[in-house]
């Protein structure tokens, strides 16, 4: 059982989803507006958030931000606007994933059950598997992880360029950490989806690319050793 707080100002849809949940035996908090959802936050944080785009007021990217300040529990953003800049732009305040509305309760349901596997499993330090090749594992990550100037506090969950903080998200915390604790080896982008982000990859999900650009971006020339290996995904050239 998890618990879960719920932000969707509809009350019709709200009540569905918690019914759904409850279902699954987890622990539902409600929200209908964003400062009520960071009052719960302050109260008692949750094992996942789920938070709609368009609520009244306070929206659902104002909230995002203010949780990722002080939080890192999975946040996956409800929203009706599909426009890739959108989603790029939810997921770049903090949003771990995102459902476009109007979805499938089993679709919702889905991600919710992998994103609290992969928080439960820690799969940002387990060695699954690599990326297409049977049997070949990749080796849990260090605790920190020195390349150049760039410096990677797993447990801290810190990333420091040349002694000064890089502000990341924790999804780009946990891409540039798996990549760089595996220095010249290409992952592909369905591996890198289902280790980060704990869905099947469908072969049109951009997700791993956006946080790439943004991670080169937040890098600096130091984000020229995330290369691109065509075809296959990316990979932190030492």
């Amino acid at each position: 059982m998890a618990s879960v707080l719920l932000v969707e100002d509809e009350t019709d849809m709200n009540h569905l989803i918690r019914s759904h949940l409850e279902a699954e035996g987890h622990e539902v908090r409600q929200a209908f507006d964003g400062p009520t959802a960071l009052r719960l936050v302050q109260e008692r944080v949750p094992d996942l958030v789920i938070l709609d785009w368009m609520l009244p007021g306070m929206d659902g990217l104002a909230v995002c931000r203010q949780l990722r300040t002080n939080h890192l529990m999975p946040i996956i953003m409800l929203t009706a606007r599909s426009e890739e800049i959108d989603r790029v732009l939810g997921l770049e305040v903090g949003a771990d994933d995102y459902v476009l509305k109007p979805f499938s309760m089993r679709e919702l349901l889905a991600r919710v059950r992998a994103m609290l596997r992969r928080v439960a499993l820690d799969v940002r330090l387990a060695g699954a598997g690599a990326p297409g090749e049977a049997g070949d594992d990749v080796p849990p990550a260090p605790q920190a992880i020195t390349r150049g100037p760039l410096h990677i506090d797993i447990a801290n969950h810190a990333v420091t360029l040349d002694g000064q903080p890089v502000d990341l998200t924790p999804k780009e915390f946990d891409l540039l950490a798996l990549l760089a604790a595996h220095p010249n080896r290409a992952f592909s982008r369905e591996f890198l989806v289902e280790r980060i982000w704990g869905y099947p990859y469908d072969g049109a999900d951009r997700t791993v690319d956006s946080h790439i650009v943004r991670l080169r971006k937040k890098l600096g020339e130091l984000g020229e050793k995330i290369t691109t290996v065509w075809g296959v995904g990316y990979r932190f050239v030492e």
